[in-house]
């Protein structure tokens, strides 16, 4: 199977969960539509393009390396209907300085390489769930052979902004959680029903269906551990 991986990092991300007119809520990591959407836009399809049902046959997994933090952000909408009109605040989510990675897998190596190409250069823009939030410049991504979406992460070395793993450098390893397709493991402990497969991305008529999704946490050594406790060592020798 081909593996590629995608280092998803910008100031603010959000990513659908509860949606209503009033009220706009985020999940904690990106869900599988909102990266099957970004993989479309890159390819260059459409809201109605029926190649975008054939994505959600990709493998996914995601790992939160970072978890940032919430900021709800209000905003003041003017609305008239009939004779009547008058404003409402309404309240937006996002994610700050939030750090994910991404694997979507398949053994259809000419679309992975396709996909791979295409995100370095879309066709449409990219963006991390919602127009608001771009892409923090190129995104980083790594094709390989690998058995599986969720291999991959278990593998990958840990990749949260470097402040942040400095902030940790007192440990040697960090536990960060992967979700990913419950198919991909035959010892699923953590599962749970999500709503975000693609059936249609139509302004119009958007609709997704269900699939299930599961959960593990993984130990990854912090790179900084060893380096830093050296660091203060040499630091300190100074002033001997």
């Amino acid at each position: 199977m081909k593996v590629l991986t995608i280092r998803l990092t910008a100031p603010l991300q959000s990513y659908g969960d509860i949606a209503t007119f009033n009220y706009r809520t985020t999940g904690l990591h990106p869900s599988k539509s909102a990266m099957i959407g970004m993989i479309a836009a890159a390819l260059g399809y459409r809201r109605d393009d029926c190649r975008i049902k054939k994505l959600n046959q990709l493998k996914y997994a995601v790992r939160v390396d970072q978890p940032g933090t919430v900021l709800r952000d209000f905003q003041t909408v003017e609305w008239k209907w009939k004779n009547k009109s008058g404003t409402k605040l309404t309240y937006r989510d996002y994610l700050q300085d939030a750090v994910f990675m991404v694997a979507v897998g398949s053994d259809d190596s000419d679309l992975m390489s396709r996909i791979s190409y295409s995100l370095k250069h879309p066709r449409f823009s990219l963006f991390l769930g919602r127009r608001s939030n771009p892409v923090a410049g190129v995104l980083e991504t790594d094709l390989s052979d690998s058995v599986s979406p969720l291999e991959t992460l278990r593998d990958k070395a840990w990749q949260a902004s470097r402040w942040y793993q400095r902030r940790n450098s007192s440990k040697e390893d960090v536990r960060v959680e992967v979700f990913y397709d419950s198919s991909l493991s035959d010892t699923n402990k953590y599962v749970k029903v999500v709503k975000d497969e693609v059936i249609s991305f139509d302004s119009k008529s958007r609709e997704y269906q269900s699939r299930m999704e599961s959960s593990e946490f993984v130990n990854l050594r912090n790179p900084l551990y060893e380096k830093e406790k050296f660091e203060d060592y040499d630091a300190m020798s100074i002033f001997d």
